[in-house]
């Protein structure tokens, strides 16, 4: 069960990993006001995320973000996806990381009323299928702010 698949890069996805990280960005865009993640290496055993900051988040609000994550996990959202015209994506989600040679038809990736994002990748069903977020460990340089992470499978 959520054992890894390959997109359609034959790159292989872990889909409670990559969608938590749907979760991360949107989290990460609600706190600290940034961008969502440039650079991402998503695997089922550990994940890592960037994030353009002013400065490094405190104990207390790495804890926070943490504390998010799970509550959004936790709360059993629907994840869904519709597929919609570049200009109707464009009022609502960030095209600025979409390639130059996207289709004019986008797949938008839902995660209940929270979070909305142009993405080919694979997903759960519900977030409830994710498990626990932890954090592992993050380092701040240069005003990057590198956080690592991995779910826990449903016991």
């Amino acid at each position: 069960m959520n054992e890894p698949i390959l997109n359609s890069h034959n790159k292989a996805e872990y889909e409670p990993a990559h969608t938590a990280e749907h979760i991360l960005n949107k989290t990460m865009v609600n706190m600290f006001g940034c961008p969502r993640s440039r650079n991402a290496h998503i695997e089922k055993n550990k994940s890592k995320c960037d994030y353009i900051l002013p400065e490094c988040p405190t104990d207390e609000q790495v804890k926070a973000i943490e504390d998010k994550v799970n509550s959004v996990i936790a709360a059993a959202l629907p994840v869904t996806i519709e597929y919609m015209t570049r200009e109707q994506a464009a009022s609502i989600v960030d095209l600025s990381k979409l390639p130059e040679d996207a289709s004019e038809t986008l797949r938008i990736v839902k995660v209940g009323d929270y979070d909305d994002c142009a993405c080919i990748g694979a997903h759960v069903a519900n977030t409830a299928d994710i498990g626990e977020f932890r954090i592992i460990s993050h380092d701040f340089n240069d005003g990057i702010w590198r956080v690592r992470w991995k779910t826990l499978a449903i016991r």
